[in-house]
């Protein structure tokens, strides 16, 4: 389908390349801005769950994916201390059948490379800021610190947290501190696997902090999300430095498992940041700007979710878009009545893992653990963290729950 339809997309992350590329092929114009000065991601591995997955096979980096990706064998809970399993749930042999898709774990920076690919290299525009949004008519016109502007049917922000177009259309206010800080380091695998790391995704659970691994790039490296609660102000930054000391001294006491790897780290790719937070909004939308990814609706990574429902709203958006065609209201709608429900259960779900996966009191801990038994005893497939609606929900079929009228969709 091809419509006469502009839209002007601001941040070129992993979100806005998705709705690009899902623009571009339903014929719609796109244009991109960001503010460095090429297509690139941060070095931290993401993983793409099987909800996720469904939707870049539908955007066409199937292959891709699967070229760039580690299949992990389960998601398993271990105790941080005797490295004891709490619950083990496969993902590798059951995720397709289960939910239609499989599970993977892959480096930030080669997930968007395959988005980017085919997008037209005219339509994108590197080294320029965005320093509002404006309403003109029944168009919206994004502007930039050189001086240029752009206008467009629709402008969407894609960029981040600390989103200027959410704060030009909506108001300025603050991300809240979450309390929480989180490392994040990537270690070369010679030979594949480590001894003492697992082929899973590990969640290492421990008083006041848990520690995710991963293996990323076909099993070539090992990825390492470290959160740990910190009474201080830690800056949002993923390339603040960090060193492997304060890493190992922040977890001190911890498996032998966790000090190996953690003492395979290159000291000049250790980073750290802090974790902020926002509620969910009650509207993305007005006039003709709209939001998308972590400026609509910003969430720890404690369901590994940031990424995967950016990609999942550049699809529902462009599928709005085109479904709808001229009636951007119509398509505006329909897109936040399929997205904010769902958005907002992840992003308060999120909230509650950050408590549960940081129990500190030894009975707390003993509880939690004895109810991870009992799910598994019940269904052994059941995903340990509780997160199979997540991974149920299919965005590729978002239009047969549009209809002609937008109707809610269920989380």
């Amino acid at each position: 389908m091809t419509t006469s339809m502009r839209v002007g997309i601001v941040g070129a992350g992993i979100g806005g390349v998705a709705l690009a590329r899902a623009l571009h092929q339903r014929g719609i114009e796109a244009h991109l801005f960001e503010r460095a000065a090429a297509f690139g991601e941060i070095g931290a591995g993401v993983q793409m769950t099987p909800n996720a997955a469904k939707v870049l096979k539908a955007l066409g980096v199937g292959e891709g994916l699967a070229r760039i990706g580690f299949l992990p064998n389960a998601m398993v809970g271990r105790n941080w201390e005797d490295a004891r399993e709490l619950f083990r749930t496969p993902l590798r042999e059951v995720c397709p059948r289960l939910f239609g898709a499989d599970f993977w774990h892959v480096h930030r920076a080669d997930l968007h490379a395959i988005l980017c690919e085919g997008l037209p290299a005219d339509r994108v525009r590197f080294n320029v800021s965005c320093t509002g949004v404006t309403q003109r008519g029944e168009r919206a016109v994004a502007h930039f610190s050189d001086g240029s502007e752009f206008e467009a049917d629709l402008i969407v922000g894609a960029d981040g947290i600390h989103s200027v177009v959410r704060d030009a259309t909506w108001g300025q206010s603050d991300a809240r501190f979450t309390g929480h800080m989180c490392w994040r380091a990537l270690v070369p695998v010679e030979q594949h696997p480590l001894p003492f790391v697992s082929p899973d995704a590990s969640f290492w659970m421990g008083p006041k902090a848990h520690i995710v691994t991963y293996y990323v790039k076909g099993g070539a490296a090992v990825n390492i999300v470290a959160v740990n609660e910190s009474p201080t102000w830690v800056a949002e930054s993923w390339t603040e430095p960090s060193t492997r000391e304060e890493l190992l001294s922040a977890y001190e006491g911890w498996h032998e498992n966790i000090v190996k790897l953690f003492e395979r780290t290159d000291k000049q790719q250790i980073f750290k940041w802090g974790l902020f937070d926002r509620d969910p909004m009650d509207r993305w939308s007005k006039g003709r700007v709209t939001l998308l990814g972590d400026a609509a609706h910003p969430m720890l990574p404690f369901l590994s979710q940031g990424a995967a429902m950016a990609i999942e709203d550049a699809y529902v958006l462009a599928t709005a878009l085109a479904h709808f065609g001229a009636d951007t209201d119509a398509a505006l709608d329909a897109y936040e009545a399929e997205r904010r429900p769902r958005t907002a259960r992840v992003q308060l779900e999120a909230r509650e893992r950050g408590r549960t996966y940081h129990l500190a009191s030894p009975e707390e801990q003993k509880q939690r653990d004895l109810a991870f038994q009992q799910a598994q005893a019940q269904n052994p497939n059941a995903v340990g963290i509780k997160a199979e609606w997540v991974y149920e929900y299919d965005a590729t079929r978002c239009a047969e729950r549009f209809g002609t009228t937008p109707t809610p969709a269920l989380a």
